[in-house]
């Protein structure tokens, strides 16, 4: 044993000792919170302008601030960027993080000298509760971090760059030694070069951990076994015990990816954005995510079917209910203020306050009323994929409104690892289960509106094609699992090799 996995086990019970005592009394941490930010962002622009200062209960304060996106909040985004001080923080950000944007292209999150704990302690603590938990072995050999460059710019004074990059200048000194890539290796900006430059990096050496999205996970075990000549993963790392992922609801992956290292290994969920590190796995035992509630962040939930109202309720946690879908909102330390961050979550426990990410808002199926969402067709396809014992690659689901012939369906564009036998059979009990999950979606089959769906198995790679060929391959990006309109599905079809 290092003397680093000696210390750790102790370190992490301190630290699980702490989190064990927020999180069970998270309604009060949440109050406390709310009137801490409101107290630190008085004498803001923002503050002034939404009169912090008479703000004494979570009900004034939503009386006078209203519910933001970021092209809401840009206009206070661009005053920082021309180098005004003291306009939605104290201050000005440490960093910008640079995320995709929708309508106002690239995201530009600020990161204040306050909130960077939020995304580095929040880290830490996810791997602290696993050794606490269980053992420190990890830490003994060398941890791979899939993430984006590293490499920063300036926007008038201010570093900015992908979050998993100003992350990556935040890894602790203890941890550097262990850590792959190299710095040379991860500032590679082309995602297939840097996959093979890893693989070139890591092939020999002795891997403990590993942390990325899903599919450029499995990405970079495709091309370590194609370098090795080895069947899994397992044998080319014997010692590979922890996988660290986030950014994509797991399952859909989880059966490929197990089979890929040879067999099931130990894993850690988190749930980071740029607007804040949310919530992570604290437990092997528990299913769902710790919500984090003592770190800087103050949190709002909207009922998912008032998130278009022009006055939604707006929930503390204190008075959500279980297993129901809810918006959410942040305030924060970073001085992000009633900040919609479009994810869609569900509780599953108050006891602590555990959630389950379902989907984004813009994400879903309602041509006809179905509002069919993401946590469904993922659901939908993993029962059907356990019971026949089929591994799918990747998938998304849009709808055909004007077919050439025939009534209106979805069509679910679907990579598999090796194609059904009876592709038809798949389709229909596919569709049977989406029956079963979503009422309206049945209704519609039944009243002859929809056709059953459609399913279109498309070649090996079509989805890294894609992302490839909009400049989206890699890192933190990932394809959207629904949408509303065939834009995103003809783009998938016009480069796969159909």
């Amino acid at each position: 044993m290092s003397i680093k996995s000696f210390f750790a086990r102790p370190y992490a019970n301190v630290v699980h000792r702490n989190i064990k005592k927020w999180s069970l009394d998270a309604a009060r941490a949440q109050e406390f919170l709310l009137h801490k930010l409101i107290n630190k962002a008085k004498k803001t622009a923002f503050g002034k302008e939404h009169s912090f200062n008479e703000i004494t209960s979570h009900e004034e304060f939503v009386k006078r601030v209203p519910i933001r996106d970021y092209e809401a909040l840009l206009p206070y985004i661009e005053r920082i960027k021309m180098g005004e001080k003291d306009v939605l923080w104290p201050g000005v950000p440490v960093y910008f993080a640079k995320s995709s944007g929708t309508t106002s292209g690239v995201k530009y999150i600020p990161l204040t000298k306050e909130s960077i704990p939020n995304h580095i302690n929040t880290a830490r603590n996810a791997l602290l509760m696993y050794i606490s938990e269980n053992n420190s072995a990890f830490i003994n050999g060398k941890m791979i971090f899939l993430s984006g460059s590293p490499e920063l710019e300036k926007v008038n004074g201010i570093l900015t760059g992908r979050l998993s990059g100003i992350v990556n200048h935040h890894v602790p000194k203890y941890l550097k030694g262990n850590q792959l890539p190299t710095l040379a290796t991860n500032c590679i900006d082309d995602w297939e070069k840097k996959v093979d430059a890893i693989v070139e990096e890591t092939f020999d050496q002795n891997m403990t951990l590993i942390s990325g999205i899903p599919p450029w996970v499995q990405m970079y075990f495709e091309k370590l076994l194609q370098k090795t000549g080895k069947k899994t993963v397992k044998e080319v790392f014997p010692n590979f015990n922890l996988l660290i992922y986030g950014g994509v609801n797991f399952e859909p992956y989880r059966s490929q990816l197990f089979i890929t290292i040879g067999e099931e290994i130990d894993s850690i969920e988190t749930y980071p954005a740029s607007e804040g590190f949310i919530a992570f796995q604290d437990s092997q035992k528990e299913k769902g995510l710790l919500l984090n509630v003592d770190s800087g962040i103050f949190f709002e939930f909207i009922p998912v079917d008032e998130v278009l109202n022009e006055n939604p309720t707006r929930l503390m946690i204190r008075d959500i209910e279980l297993d129901k879908q809810y918006a959410v909102v942040i305030n924060s330390n970073a001085g992000l203020w009633g900040y919609l961050i479009g994810d869609t979550v569900k509780f599953i426990s108050k006891d602590p306050y555990r959630i389950l990410v379902t989907g984004r808002i813009k994400h879903f199926i309602s041509a006809f009323g179905e509002h069919v969402i993401a946590e469904e067709v993922e659901s939908a396809m993993k029962q059907v994929c356990d019971e026949e014992k089929i591994n799918v690659v990747e998938f998304t689901v849009t709808p055909e409104v004007n077919p050439k012939q025939g009534l209106p369906y979805h069509e679910w564009l679907v990579e598999f690892s090796e194609n059904p036998a009876d592709i038809n059979s798949f389709r229909l009990k596919l569709d049977a289960v989406m029956q079963d999950k979503n009422i309206y979606y049945k209704d519609l089959i039944a009243g002859n509106i929809l056709e059953p769906l459609h399913l279109t198995a498309l070649p090996k790679d079509s989805f890294r094609n894609y992302m490839k060929s909009v400049g989206k391959l890699g890192g933190q990006n990932k394809v959207p699992r629904l949408t509303n309109d065939r834009v995103l599905a003809e783009a998938i079809l016009n480069t796969s090799s159909l």
